[in-house]
């Protein structure tokens, strides 16, 4: 049996690429596409935190950086300099929108940045607001909706090309 004659194994080794190598699938994005507030990403959280201090903590003012046109804020210099090195690793999907309402319909949706989940080392936030909390209803049809999620944010991407 040749090394990568099996679907598994295909598959297995894709993933394996997109979870080692993020730049790979990296999301350029025109700044018309971010969810930003007042040019800031996240409403002010350090996409950093998510990763290394388990939970969405606000940065400062003090130590920020901007990418495409989002400012990004950061609670330290470490996270700073983490995040420079390899933003793609840390921004979140789709453009800091709901990944559930890109998913189920490619609708730009506004999100809670304290309801996220982060799949495949990716960041993905969700609405949760008026009794509705979307990353709920992600967590029950996770698989379909990322595909679903990926293919109409490639449909909105290149409506802003």
């Amino acid at each position: 049996m040749k090394s990568f004659d099996h679907p598994v194994k295909i598959l297995f080794a894709f993933l394996w690429i997109l979870i080692k190598c993020p730049s790979a699938y990296a999301q350029d994005l025109p700044a018309g596409l971010y969810n930003l507030e007042n040019h800031v990403a996240i409403q002010g959280y350090d996409p950093v935190s998510y990763f290394t201090m388990k939970r969405p903590v606000r940065g400062s003012e003090e130590f920020q950086t901007e990418i495409r046109g989002a400012k990004y804020l950061f609670v330290s210099k470490e996270h700073l300099e983490i995040f420079k090195k390899n933003p793609v690793a840390y921004e979140p999907q789709y453009g800091g929108w709901c990944a559930y309402a890109i998913g189920l319909s490619g609708s730009k949706v506004r999100i809670d940045p304290k309801t996220y989940k982060i799949i495949h080392g990716r960041l993905y936030l969700f609405y949760n607001f008026y009794l509705t909390n979307t990353l709920k209803k992600w967590n029950k049809n996770e698989e379909e909706l990322l595909k679903n999620a990926d293919k109409h944010w490639e449909e909105i991407v290149r409506q802003f090309q």
